[in-house]
């Protein structure tokens, strides 16, 4: 089967032309979870779902188990449907002996099951001899990270869909605060539009704002807005969450934008001209957030600045292990943050 676009997929959904097989993989996990989630909820009606519905975690199950479910018959219905969630941990999954198994029901797949295989996080290795089956008998949805170029655009469209209108300048701080993940901009998307007053249907800055705030994980964007603004308090508050949660929130990544954003103000502190339009196209951000750089180059003085690059290379040496002595990766964020704002 030709591999298929997420916009032609959800067409099909919506028209209710279900595939037997569907495999689901990728870096980008919204659009698995919208597609793995629109079949679990209307692929059959509620009265059906009781003995012809089931779902499965890859890490509790095993290959044999899913494809002896596959072949079950559906029970007073004309289909059964079968989710494996988190496809991926499926252990058995990893070795030849699994992948036969699962190969040998896709080249002939059960016509009264929808199989669904969501494997999230990563895409599949397509050398294997069974994504070269999937090929054949399934449709494939493979999904990738967003350019941050791309996401304006995105958010447009979903609150469009939502027939509802969105600001500018809501956009650009709904990019700014979450970047590039789906998941987390559609929820807190929602999270605004179940707020609305009587008759409101127009996203703010004020909104934005509002909901998208301290009752959401922290991000480096919000690290880099506290260090911007030199705010001790909230700046501590963000790395204390980050050892808190070291796994999601790593410490190459957040030094890597760190940087990008002193670079930035370095370009900045060296430009003469000092006109918005110049300076958003010399930095490469929106014009609407050339004010908050030209704040954080009056809270951050050259010479301030080339230092916190400096401690910021130091941190990098130290968390490759480089004169890092017993620093955790915790520890060594801790001190770069002190540094950079004291």
């Amino acid at each position: 089967m030709p591999l298929l676009k997420f916009e032609e997929i959800r067409k099909d959904l919506q028209n209710r032309k279900f595939a037997s097989v569907y495999f689901l993989h990728g870096e980008e996990n919204y659009h698995i979870d919208y597609v793995t989630d629109f079949i679990e909820q209307n692929a059959l009606q509620e009265f059906e779902k009781g003995f012809n519905q089931i779902v499965m975690y890859g890490k509790d199950s095993q290959m044999g188990q899913i494809v002896n479910n596959a072949r079950r018959f559906p029970m007073m219905a004309e289909k059964q449907v079968l989710i494996v969630k988190e496809f991926q941990d499926l252990p058995d999954l990893r070795n030849d002996e699994g992948q036969k198994i699962l190969q040998k029901y896709l080249e002939n797949p059960a016509p009264t099951t929808i199989l669904v295989l969501a494997h999230k996080h990563k895409t599949f290795d397509k050398r294997k001899s069974l994504y070269k089956t999937l090929e054949k008998n399934a449709v494939i949805l493979e999904t990738k990270k967003p350019y941050d170029s791309e996401i304006p655009k995105w958010i447009e469209q979903f609150v469009a869909e939502r027939k509802c209108k969105i600001s500018p300048v809501a956009v650009a701080l709904l990019v700014e605060f979450i970047g590039n993940d789906l998941s987390r901009l559609a929820k807190e998307i929602e999270k605004i539009t179940i707020n609305f007053a009587e008759g409101e249907n127009e996203i703010t800055e004020e909104l934005v704002r509002k909901y998208v705030g301290e009752s959401r994980e922290y991000t480096v964007f919000d690290l880099q807005k506290a260090l911007q603004e030199k705010d001790v308090f909230k700046a501590n508050k963000i790395v204390h969450f980050f050892a808190q949660n070291p796994k999601d929130n790593p410490i190459i990544p957040i030094i890597l934008i760190l940087f990008q954003f002193f670079a930035k103000l370095l370009v900045l502190h060296q430009s003469t001209d000092k006109n918005e339009a110049h300076l958003s196209e010399l930095l490469g951000v929106n014009r609407f957030f050339v004010k908050d750089y030209l704040k954080a180059a009056q809270n951050y003085p050259l010479p301030k600045v080339i230092a916190c690059i400096h401690y910021l290379h130091e941190a990098d040496l130290r968390s490759k292990g480089i004169d890092a002595g017993n620093m955790e990766e915790s520890d060594i964020l801790k001190e770069l943050i002190f540094k950079i704002l004291h």
